[in-house]
């Protein structure tokens, strides 16, 4: 039996059941994403809108992610957008809303 080179033991996806998942990888990631910006932009309070706009899209598109995802590496980047967006958005609402001043 052949063992793997290292650098194929260490090798990162998201495709742990071997097969391709285009759609859900993209999508994981654009919640990642989303989730991302939304929770970084909570510390300028002026970038409200910012927070509440990308904040409800990662939400929404995370919700329905988590709904396709077929692979724990998915299903991780998922719940992680998902909680940075569901900050995002609350905060972003909390400081002004959808519509900027």
């Amino acid at each position: 039996m052949l063992q793997p080179s290292e650098r194929e033991r260490f090798r990162l996806t998201l495709n742990t059941d071997g097969r391709p998942h285009p759609v859900e990888n993209v999508l994981a990631i654009v919640t990642l994403a989303c989730g991302l910006v939304a929770f970084v932009s909570t510390f300028w309070i002026s970038a409200h809108a910012i927070s509440a706009w990308f904040g409800t899209l990662g939400f929404g598109v995370g919700l329905y992610s988590q709904y396709l995802s077929e692979t724990t590496p998915q299903r991780s980047l998922n719940i992680v957008g998902l909680v940075g967006s569901f900050v995002g958005a609350a905060l972003g609402i909390a400081h002004g809303g959808f519509l900027p001043h």
